[in-house]
């Protein structure tokens, strides 16, 4: 497990101490059960969900109950859930400060953070795992895969979305994450090779022997010299892709060839909204995972949005999920007259139809935020054994200004538990807020690109967060107190356990890890050059 290590500014880690769990034996094939659970995280120091707070409406109640993944349920984050975020805020902090609980917030990134590669821009990353979210060593290499653009291209930071492609990264698995930098091998796919002309989010699985697959996010732009200029706005197309490949490594380091590319699903306007729905429609990262309750299967969990027309959805009841008789809760009509009918972020879930994970069928969404975010990016299933019962942890990133009206939150990591990849999710902390990024909620929100004046500082200090096994959390750097990002966070850690987070100060220097620090807690394809 991560316990202490030393200053990410320090010249001297313990690599074994730091490491996720001792290295299995290598193997040519996968050397764990096809189902099996995370060992638990750490558990924080709380045991019980924060306390209600006077003047604030009580969470829904939630069974964690869990439902057969092909059935109707979807799991609402309601308002009233949502608004457990300011309620466990302080209101009487001084402007700027950060309002939020200690147990839930980033420490602060220095600004004079380190460039993980002078050519081009990283943002969204994951490891090379496979379908139980063990992280790959490869012959004895560590492998990440990043959203990268060109620094030199002549467009600038907030143009980077556009003009995506996916990198890689290798380095030695003995690394020292302190001062040994990741190598950058250039893109995984061959140029004008993928679905689209732009490759966004998703996630890597190794496979039998040395065939990997690529899930991503196939998007077409029409306009990105305009766009580039500063103009352009002609929506994008969207669909769900894999490739499959195959990985090498030598002394030399880790590459990749023979990628097969594949469509695999685009949304269908019923339980996933489409471009013609709405242009701002959210269809993307493709996780893929197995569930140890549904041996044989492969699912999928991804970003998606409402179906229906957007501005034509109405809120629900359901969507509030006030107790009955609660003073302090909405009315329907209250909260449809706010406009907060824009807002219908949900998480999909999809299920193979083949062994080869080119055929894939929808099922109904896992969960809905409608009338609370618009976002719930990068979703990943994680499944931590706690007490020897499997609890299903569903993570997801939002920003803070996709909140529809009258709701508040930072930008950050999401958590919602329960008994199976569908339930009625509890979520966690009460609020669902695992982990934000230093922020006044007292104060409005805005965006990375123009931030509120007399706001924190870093309430954009990181985005994109990838929750790893042990309860390490990986993002990248967006704008620490006004200097742009564009390479990999410290990562930090976070207990977890029944539903409660806590962030683990204790962990690297005052809760900062190193930056870039995805450790592998699996070997495959024998040692390779380096033990």
């Amino acid at each position: 497990m991560h316990k202490h290590p030393q200053s990410p500014r320090m010249l001297r880690w313990r690599p074994a101490a730091a490491a996720l769990a001792t290295a299995v034996a290598a193997s040519a094939f996968l050397a764990v059960p096809s189902a099996q659970a995370n060992e638990p995280a750490d558990p924080p120091a709380a045991e019980q969900m924060p306390a209600p707070t006077p003047g604030f409406p009580l969470p829904t109640e939630h069974t964690q109950e869990a439902f057969d993944p092909a059935s109707d349920f979807t799991s609402k984050w309601t308002r009233a859930d949502a608004k457990q975020i300011m309620a466990q805020s302080d209101p009487t902090v001084a402007p700027g400060e950060n309002s939020m609980s200690p147990d839930v917030t980033m420490p602060e990134i220095p600004e004079d953070f380190p460039t993980m590669n002078e050519d081009v821009w990283v943002w969204d990353t994951w490891s090379l795992t496979d379908e139980n979210a063990n992280q790959i060593s490869y012959k004895g290499w560590d492998v990440i895969f990043s959203l990268v653009a060109d620094r030199h291209a002549g467009y600038g930071f907030d143009q980077r979305h556009w003009n995506a492609r996916i990198g890689y990264f290798f380095r030695k698995t003995n690394a020292d994450p302190a001062k040994d930098k990741w190598n950058y091998g250039g893109h995984v796919f061959a140029d004008g090779a993928s679905i689209g002309n732009t490759e966004w989010s998703g996630s890597t699985r190794l496979m039998q022997g040395n065939h990997v697959n690529v899930f991503y996010t196939a998007t077409t732009f029409y306009d990105i010299a305009e766009r580039n200029a500063g103009g352009g706005g002609i929506a994008p197309d969207a669909s769900i892709a894999k490739a499959l490949g195959k990985i090498h490594a030598d002394e030399n380091g880790v590459t990749f060839d023979g990628f097969d590319h594949t469509n695999l699903l685009e949304p269908d306007g019923e339980m996933y909204q489409t471009k013609e729905q709405n242009p701002g429609f959210a269809f993307r990262d493709p996780y893929t995972f197995a569930d140890p309750a549904h041996p044989g299967k492969t699912f999928m969990v991804f970003e998606g949005n409402t179906g229906g027309t957007r501005g034509e959805y109405e809120c629900k009841p359901e969507d509030l999920g006030y107790r009955p008789g609660d003073a302090n809760a909405e009315s329907v009509d209250e909260v449809n007259s706010s406009g907060a009918y824009y807002q219908t972020a949900n998480v999909g879930l999809a299920v193979a139809d083949n062994k080869d994970l080119t055929k894939w069928s929808f099922l109904p969404p896992i969960l809905s935020a409608n009338c609370v975010n618009d976002q719930t990016e990068r979703p990943q299933i994680f499944i931590q054994n706690e007490g020897g019962k499997n609890k299903y942890y569903l993570f997801t990133i939002s920003h803070q200004f996709t909140y529809a009206a009258g709701m508040r939150g930072p930008d950050g990591v999401y958590g919602f538990v329960g008994d199976g990849v569908r339930s009625d999710y509890q979520p966690m902390n009460n609020s669902g807020l695992a982990l934000g990024s230093p922020t006044d909620l007292n104060l409005p929100s805005e965006s990375p690109e123009a931030p509120t004046p007399n706001q924190n500082g870093r309430q954009f200090q990181a985005y994109s967060h990838y929750v790893q096994p042990g309860g390490l959390v990986q993002s990248f750097i967006d704008n620490v107190n006004g200097v742009r990002g564009g390479s990999l966070s410290p990562t930090v850690k976070i207990n977890f356990r029944d539903g409660i987070s806590q962030v683990d100060r204790s962990f690297g220097q005052d809760g900062l890890g190193p930056f870039g620090y995805l450790p592998t807690n699996l070997r495959v394809g024998g040692e390779g050059h380096y033990k």
